[in-house]
């Protein structure tokens, strides 16, 4: 699964499974651009990539803005000389019903993680399409197929990008671009604990010993684990896969609840 003379570009790379992918993708040969929210974050997982004898640059990227992603998207492909894989792992996540969702919750989380994608592809595609193809992964969850309380538009956004995956697919097959995603069950992330902050007291540990429990591999999943899988469905091993996802979920789906 190598990457050698491949350029990639990981929005969400400034922390969690983005800066997983972004070092894994560096350490298999890729040349990769780092785009966050936060610049200083982006900053130092290109600056730790490079220190370890990879090639990378920073940028910053709000993927909810279309100028700002096509001046990240710019400035990545004029820095590595083109993108032929696009990962897209920037997301939010925010609680509540449909009742007592603000409006404004709802729209944070479908522009980050649904219009996240659309923008990122709309730019990303043209320079693919002039190299001859590429790779788009993006991250959904495993609550695209089975969900829980309190988290109608997380789950109405991760599921929306299951479904723009098959179409982004179906249109960029003929420009040779393989589209597909991960769904990821429980990852040891900032976000998730913030959920344990949120929902567990703040026992971050024993949060994830709980959640943990519920996949069968009895804990929560790190994310060089997803970023593994998502380095595969980008990498030329998985030539025919194309508008699919990838449950990556430790089991968690598996399972009925009792």
């Amino acid at each position: 699964m190598g990457f050698d003379g491949r350029a990639a570009l990981v929005s969400g790379g400034g922390s969690g499974i983005g800066a997983a992918t972004a070092h894994l993708l560096a350490e298999r040969g890729a040349a990769v651009g780092v785009a966050d929210i936060d610049a200083t974050a982006a900053s130092a997982v290109a600056a730790e990539i490079t220190a370890a004898g990879g090639k990378a640059a920073s940028t910053p990227c709000d993927i909810r803005d279309a100028a700002s992603v096509a001046t990240a998207v710019k400035s990545i492909s004029d820095s590595l000389g083109g993108i032929d894989v696009l990962v897209q792992s920037a997301g939010i996540v925010k609680y509540g019903t449909v009742v007592d969702t603000p409006e404004s919750d709802w729209d944070a989380v479908l522009e980050t993680n649904v219009k996240g994608l659309y923008l990122l592809a709309k730019h990303c595609v043209p320079v693919m399409r002039e190299r001859g193809g590429g790779a788009i992964v993006s991250v959904s969850s495993a609550q695209a197929f089975a969900s829980q309380p309190l988290v109608a538009s997380y789950t109405a956004s991760k599921a929306a990008l299951v479904a723009l995956t098959k179409t982004l697919a179906i249109d960029h097959g003929p420009d040779h671009i393989r589209v597909n995603c991960v769904a990821p069950g429980s990852v040891r992330t900032a976000m998730l604990e913030d959920s344990a902050r949120q929902f567990a007291g703040g026992d971050t540990e024993k949060a994830f010993a709980d959640w943990g429990n519920q996949h069968l591999i009895g804990r929560v999943i790190e994310p060089r684990e997803v970023a593994t899988a998502i380095a595969f469905l980008a990498s030329a091993d998985a030539s025919a896969i194309t508008g699919t996802t990838l449950l990556v979920d430790g089991g968690l789906t598996a399972r009925l609840a009792v």
